[in-house]
């Protein structure tokens, strides 16, 4: 559609974007991971950014992503902590995420664990409970 960039160097369009009210910012992500109904996309080490215009955000991820069965959880090495016979992919949550609701909030860790399987999100959960 644009034919290749129209010769621009990455500071001019910069500069252009910003003339317009448009920020982009570099996030050293990690990893990424995109659910869907059937399945997960997992990108590591993947390009982030973050677009601000006109008070949207837009997330643009470049890279490879591994695709999963969803409910196959986390792959990394952690991933199966010792959490007395429960393992992190069952329950979705690692138990430092589980430990960090609970102090946070003063709730049991079963509440804690609850609160992060309804919101799906550590900072969701604290605001739930709190």
């Amino acid at each position: 559609m644009f034919g290749g960039g129209g010769g621009l160097n990455p500071r001019k369009m910069k500069q252009m974007m910003n003339q317009m009210g448009i920020d982009l910012e570099d996030i050293d992500a990690e990893e990424v991971i995109i659910r869907t109904p059937e399945e997960e996309l997992v990108f590591h080490d993947a390009d982030v950014q973050r677009m601000d215009a006109q008070g949207e955000q837009t997330y643009q991820i470049v890279g490879e992503p591994d695709t999963r069965p969803r409910g196959e959880g986390s792959t990394s090495p952690d991933a199966e902590a010792d959490t007395g016979g429960e393992t992190a992919v069952e329950s979705g949550f690692d138990e430092d995420d589980v430990e960090i609701v609970a102090m946070r909030t003063g709730a049991s860790e079963e509440r804690a664990r609850e609160a992060l399987e309804e919101t799906g999100d550590l900072a969701a959960a604290v605001q739930k409970l709190e």
